[in-house]
């Protein structure tokens, strides 16, 4: 039952995916689109909707908590992406492709498809954690992550940019939570239609996100895939080292349970499309994080419910 409901959860976030992939091919939605789909979300709606369920679903108890959580994501990230370092030396790899396959392996797509998803199953309480593994993954791709991609193409020893970086991590949805935090800490209060208008306009968060990824499936081309031992390995990592290691991380960790299951869902979520803008900026292997984001987004209908039934074993 636990895994039919997992399935239940996630059919409406399918649905609206084919929606998006459907409209496209009609030429309704283009490259222009995604766009601005993905502005709105980053820059507006998901913003609003940080604010609105930190405000409602934080207290000030419960703040040290969050901290220990954020410390739990930390750690769980980089250890796969360590370990996917070590796969690409003992699986003698390519190891021009160290920086992506490492990224494609320990990085996952915490907001577009983690957090319509994470509240189809949980609700909107796990929308406060599902930032806390948005902020651990983002600061982690940002830096280490972005630095591996360009060294796979590049010398970059002078060409890093901290400061860079840190404008990435430090987005408008980040601002947004950080912004309700002070709020509980100094104990402001909004006026109820400043959060009806948060609220209203967060809603629009999951919709435009999984139009977004309908339209970045179809533009994607996999006429010329060919499944080589690479990704069968990167599969394996996205789909069951990563989760797991998210599983044995939380064990050293005194967590609430909704944090558990919703650190566990996004471990096991799709590769993050950043990954393929950054490859295509720096001139690296655009065509490959593609297909292996196309490819996690379809799989997620059987991954996700397979990991709601486990963590309710587990937890």
């Amino acid at each position: 039952m636990v895994f039919l409901k997992g399935i239940e959860s996630i059919l409406p976030i399918i649905i609206i995916i084919i929606v998006g992939y459907v409209l496209t091919m009609k030429k309704w939605f283009d490259v222009k689109t995604s766009e601005l789909f993905s502005k709105i979300v980053v820059n507006i709606s998901l913003p609003a909707l940080m604010f609105y369920n930190v405000m409602n679903n934080i207290n000030k108890n419960q703040l040290v908590h969050m901290g220990l959580g954020l410390i739990t994501a930390f750690l769980s990230i980089f250890i796969s992406y360590v370990i996917a370092h070590f796969l690409i030396i003992i699986l003698r790899l390519d190891r021009k492709k160290i920086g992506l396959f490492s990224a494609i392996f320990a990085f996952s797509n915490t907001i577009f498809v983690g957090l319509p998803v994470n509240q189809a199953l949980f609700g909107d309480k796990a929308v406060p954690y599902v930032l806390l593994y948005y902020v651990a993954n983002t600061t982690l791709f940002w830096t280490i992550g972005l630095y591996n991609i360009r060294r796979d193409v590049e010398d970059i020893k002078d060409g890093f940019s901290i400061i860079d970086a840190i404008k990435k991590i430090i987005s408008p949805p980040l601002l947004g939570y950080l912004m309700g935090v002070l709020f509980i800490v100094f104990g402001l209060k909004m006026p109820h239609f400043i959060m009806d208008t948060a609220r209203y306009i967060g809603d629009m968060t999951t919709p435009l996100s999984m139009l977004f990824i309908g339209i970045s499936i179809y533009l994607t081309d996999l006429r010329d895939f060919k499944l080589d031992k690479t990704m069968w390995f990167l599969f394996l990592g996205r789909s069951i080292i990563t989760p797991l290691i998210a599983i044995l991380m939380l064990h050293f960790f005194n967590l609430n349970i909704l944090m558990k299951k919703v650190f566990v869902i996004q471990s096991a979520l799709p590769v993050m499309t950043q990954i393929a803008i950054v490859s295509h900026a720096y001139n690296n292997d655009q065509k490959y994080p593609a297909i292996m984001i196309a490819i996690t987004n379809l799989l997620s209908l059987i991954i996700i419910p397979a990991y709601m039934y486990l963590i309710n074993i587990l937890f």
